[in-house]
């Protein structure tokens, strides 16, 4: 394994108490994030909210964080990234936010440092565009949405 990056992160005034993102095992690929709301938010049946995480952060050159949801949530409470993953670039310097969206039929109430999504840092490769007039040619052509069957 590669020694690991830093991540320069810095606190919204007032969110002291709420946890920097944190790996919750040995192995895990992904740092939770934390609500920052002020008061508790209620995400309604079909609603759609932006949750604040209470820090800035400048990730180095060359990477992204993925912003992507808890399993737990998703399973057992219906809470889900509309946007998963959510791509945070490194010249992003905006407080760190996270869109849930509830697909249950029950609201679901977000209390200040709750774990509410993970967050994964991963390398970025750059693409040239190349345009041109055809296409190598492969057995797959033209299929997809499914064209191998269920």
């Amino acid at each position: 394994m590669d020694s690991p990056i830093t991540i320069q992160i810095r606190r919204r005034e007032g969110c002291e108490d709420i946890p920097l993102p944190t790996h919750m095992s040995d192995h895990a690929a992904g740092m939770d994030l934390r609500a920052a709301c002020d008061n508790s938010v209620t995400l309604g049946q079909g609603q759609v909210k932006l949750i604040p995480c209470g820090f800035f952060m400048a990730l180095p050159v060359g990477y992204e964080a993925q912003i992507r949801p808890r399993s737990g949530l998703a399973l057992k409470h219906g809470i889900l990234l509309p946007n998963a993953p959510g791509t945070i670039d490194a010249d992003y310097r905006g407080e760190v936010c996270v869109i849930l969206a509830n697909i249950s039929f029950q609201d679901f109430v977000i209390r200040r440092g709750m774990r509410i999504a993970q967050m994964v840092i991963a390398a970025v490769v750059r693409a040239e565009i190349a345009e041109v007039d055809q296409l190598a040619e492969t057995a797959r052509g033209e299929g997809g949405f499914g064209h191998t069957g269920l």
